[in-house]
């Protein structure tokens, strides 16, 4: 997330506060003049002659919800630019009384000043890979859910699921594990279906298929990376990249009292990534376990040296990314004194 360019100067500011019902739209002038704000049905049509009625450079902004990315690729030729802004950061929206007029209204006045926090937004053609993977895990959390609540009715009977497939004793448990039994198996093949479409978004993408040369990184984390990241770009380093995923926490400090270490807000599925990346790759027996027995003998904790292989696991990949290069093992070796 990155702040608006406070040097860049617009004629109008523009908010939207759309939802299935009706949409709001506010506007003021750069010199804080003419402010409207309008409601009207929630007609793609209707919002866009409202936009081409505002002449000269104009900049939008929308709050982060379901349909920001719909909105952002219908509406990216009629303004000079969108910016898809952070709810969390909003803490004025949560104030006084509240309706898609006064929203529109104070999110208005948050562009125009400059604060609001932006969420990535394009309209790359890999941004549509971002619904496959979030479809995806949708399925395995639900997989994992089901396999749970089998788990718990065995248990409840004082058996072993892995012993037995359907649960005997009276009618109604072995209906309610049969049905459990075929949605597990369902929820199986539609894994593997996912598979396969990862494995041929591999095959086609060149980028994945330097990602996959990372120890520890497989087909499906490959694919999952780069949904989340698509423009590695974005981030100006190394350093906040390793805070978008959660994997370096910041000082708080305020006078001479200290607040200890804190989180960033995170992706959470770029950490759970690296996490599992770094403890395969030390699983195994590659350059980078090698990378970890060194850290060891270095006298780091087990711990530490864990977290600097996921560390190392991110920059090497935001690499490949970013400047589109293949994956050179031991590159941590260059770096020894």
């Amino acid at each position: 997330m990155k702040q608006i360019n406070k040097n860049e100067i617009y004629k109008h500011y523009i908010a939207l506060d759309w939802s299935k019902d009706n949409f709001a739209l506010a506007s003021i002038r750069d010199n804080g003049t003419k402010y409207k704000v309008s409601e009207h049905p929630p007609v793609l049509k209707i919002l866009k002659d409202c936009l081409k009625l505002l002449p000269g450079k104009k900049i939008l902004t929308i709050e982060e919800t379901t349909t920001a990315q719909w909105l952002y690729v219908e509406l990216k030729d009629y303004v000079d630019k969108i910016l898809i802004c952070e709810p969390f950061h909003n803490s004025l929206l949560k104030t006084g009384p509240k309706n898609d007029k006064i929203d529109a209204t104070k999110l208005c006045m948050l562009l125009r000043n400059g604060s609001l926090k932006e969420v990535f937004h394009t309209a790359d053609e890999l941004y549509k890979l971002r619904k496959l993977v979030s479809a995806y895990e949708d399925f395995v959390m639900e997989s994992v859910r089901m396999k749970n609540q089998r788990s718990a009715m065995f248990l409840s009977e004082g058996k072993d699921h892995k012993k037995e497939k359907i649960l005997s004793g009276n009618a109604i448990n072995k209906f309610i594990t049969e049905k459990q039994n075929i949605a597990i198996e369902n929820f199986a093949m539609i894994r593997k279906d996912f598979e396969q479409i990862f494995s041929k978004i591999e095959k086609e993408n060149e980028t994945i298929k330097q990602l996959v040369k990372v120890s520890g990184i497989g087909t499906k984390m490959g694919v999952t990376i780069l949904a989340v990241v698509i423009d590695a770009n974005r981030f100006e380093s190394k350093y906040k990249y390793y805070a978008y995923c959660g994997l370096v926490k910041h000082f708080k400090k305020s006078g001479k009292r200290d607040y200890g270490k804190r989180e960033t807000r995170y992706s959470r599925i770029l950490k759970r990534c690296y996490k599992i990346a770094a403890n395969a790759a030390i699983g195994g027996n590659s350059d980078i376990r090698e990378y970890y027995e060194y850290l060891i003998q270095n006298q780091l904790s087990f711990e530490d040296a864990r977290n600097q292989i996921a560390r190392y696991i991110a920059k090497v990949t935001y690499a490949i990314m970013k400047n589109k290069t293949k994956y050179r093992p031991y590159q941590w070796r260059e770096n020894i004194k």
